[in-house]
């Protein structure tokens, strides 16, 4: 293909048309995970973190980066989210981040709740950083791992 004298290998559509998809309820769930070490996960549950509750903050990271998803990934469409709910789970190592979004809309939702789980728990990974470090300033536990979409639905839920 020739376009104006250079030479154009292949075209790449920007944003896929979903114009003419039906307007459906749309629902995914996504988790993650951040290990940690035994005594920050004591001073989350005891809202000893110096930066604030980390839980509270991380909620409102999640829920930001959510409404945010299309300016964060590019091939994603703005989608009108009519839900969102934000669950922690806590063990003795590890605190988990389960992000459940919902729309009316022609495209799923999937990428929304990894992106609400991906910032809630970089929040909290941020909150708790002084306290993770070790004596050369590195972070042999600390890790965020497992994010993934637990579930998709399309259609009457």
């Amino acid at each position: 293909m020739v376009h104006d004298g250079a030479q154009v290998s292949a075209e790449i559509e920007g944003i896929v048309d979903i114009a003419a998809k039906p307007v459906v309820a749309r629902r995914a769930t996504a988790e993650g995970w951040l290990t940690l070490r035994p005594a920050s996960i004591q001073a989350i549950l005891d809202g000893a973190v110096k930066k604030g509750d980390v839980r509270e903050a991380s909620t409102i990271a999640a829920l930001q980066a959510v409404k945010e998803t299309p300016r964060l990934i590019p091939h994603c469409h703005p989608v009108p989210v009519a839900s969102c709910t934000v669950r922690w789970v806590v063990d003795q190592h590890r605190l988990g981040c389960v992000v459940e979004v919902g729309a009316h809309y022609r495209t799923g939702i999937e990428m929304e709740a990894l992106a609400g789980v991906a910032a809630g728990l970089l929040c909290a990974y941020d909150m708790v950083k002084s306290l993770e470090k070790d004596e050369d300033g590195q972070y042999p536990v600390a890790r965020i791992d497992g994010l993934r979409v637990l579930s998709k639905l399309k259609g009457s839920s």
